[in-house]
């Protein structure tokens, strides 16, 4: 692990605190049964704000290889919210391509290929990045060509010289994770064709403080992005904003459109004035972010334990990275949450880290039927709503952690 003492973009001194969460588990750091009297690591989430460019960005930066190594169990296909949204923005992408057997579509962090596969399903040429073997070996199996690497510049050249670069190239919520940020960028402006584009979507940092999203804080999302502090990372690389959206995937999302012409639309320039009329771009807009989250911490204890104390039991669903934070930054153990289910078989007969919470198949919801189920991917809340239907129906209850606790009855 290493500490940075100058901003990951500008590479400015001046880092100012924003929000300390302590020291806490890897996210995806999940166990299995003879991990458990192993001494496992913490690491500090300490974030910071940087006055010359914008970025918000945590302190330490933790190993990639150690992040996203063999036992990555992340599989994006588990998700119906992000597969449907993911089908609906290739379609909006599909009538942009040019036409022809050359054209390609690369995706970097491709993943299980939830993605790409409706390219393949339109006839599309197209080509996935992505660094963990568990999730490139499930893209493989869908036809689907994976790389099995970190994107960088050097697999940029490679990628060059072997006469395969981009009409159009996606990246959904990698940039964060990119601790050599600018050889990433180096390396997408030289992948990228003359008159190609670039895809890239982002946690927004404006939905993760007006929305108290502080379990989106974790040791693989290095950066926190506003449109402000993206334009001033980009333009020194050669690529350029050409279009910005809002999208509501993970909790509230940046789209942004990278070409290496200097000529952005409306929404561009709307974005950044509204950034700079509310103040994004300053230090002072967070100022009262740690305070705001302490208390929402405090407020979810104090219900889970009056849960406790009138009899109530109370399980989780969805051993999302988010669910990890949120149960350890509460101090959310075995005392007041039985088990989490997940739909994830990976993720089934292992224990959440820290809290060593154990993980169980959706099928013990309906079982054990506990009173009240802590949605903690709440950014999916009506799916997961939609999916427990049975539960519902018999009388029990989900309760949603942010950005203020609430029971659906």
């Amino acid at each position: 692990m290493s500490r940075i003492s100058a901003c990951r973009s500008c590479g400015g001194g001046e880092l100012l605190p924003v929000l300390s969460l302590g020291n806490l588990p890897l996210s995806d750091g999940f166990l299995r049964a003879d991990e458990l009297d192993r001494p496992e690591p913490r690491y500090p989430l300490d974030v910071a704000f940087c006055p010359a460019c914008g970025l918000v960005q945590i302190l330490d930066t933790v190993p990639p290889e150690i992040l996203f190594g063999r036992d990555y169990p992340y599989f994006s296909s588990v998700s119906a919210t992000l597969l449907a949204h993911s089908k609906a923005h290739v379609a909006e992408r599909l009538p942009e391509l040019p036409p022809g057997p050359d054209t390609l579509v690369l995706e970097l962090a491709s993943n299980d290929g939830y993605l790409l596969q409706f390219y393949r399903d339109a006839g599309v040429r197209m080509l996935g990045v992505d660094p963990a073997p568990g999730p490139v070996a499930a893209a493989r199996e869908k036809g689907i060509e994976t790389i099995e690497a970190f994107f960088s510049r050097a697999l940029a050249e490679a990628l060059v010289a072997d006469g395969r670069r981009a009409d159009l190239l996606h990246a959904n919520n990698v940039l964060a994770h990119v601790a050599d940020v600018h050889g990433f960028l180096e390396g997408i402006r030289l992948v990228l064709k003359d008159g190609g584009r670039a895809v890239i979507e982002v946690p927004y940092v404006r939905d993760l403080v007006e929305k108290l999203a502080f379990d989106t804080i974790y040791h693989e999302h290095l950066c926190y992005f506003s449109v402000h502090a993206v334009d001033r990372l980009v333009r020194p690389h050669g690529l350029f904003l050409s279009r910005v959206e809002r999208v509501p995937i993970h909790g509230g999302s940046l789209r942004l459109v990278l070409s290496k012409e200097d000529r952005p639309d409306a929404t561009v320039a709307a974005i950044l004035a509204e950034e700079r009329a509310i103040g994004l771009d300053r230090h002072a807009w967070f100022a009262s972010f740690a305070a705001r989250v302490e208390r929402l911490r405090a407020d979810l204890r104090a219900l889970l334990h009056d849960l406790k104390a009138s009899g109530k039991r109370v399980a989780a669903y969805g051993a999302a990275a988010k669910g990890t934070i949120l149960l350890n930054a509460c101090g959310l153990g075995p005392e007041l949450v039985q088990w989490v289910a997940d739909k994830n078989p990976f993720k089934q007969g292992r224990f959440v880290p820290g809290v060593r919470l154990p993980i169980v198949p959706p099928a013990r919801i309906l079982e054990e039927m506990p009173d009240l189920l802590l949605i903690l991917p709440w950014n999916i809340e009506a799916e997961i709503v939609a999916q427990e239907a049975a539960y519902h129906e018999r009388g029990g209850r989900f309760l949603v952690p942010l950005p203020e606790p609430r029971i659906v009855a």
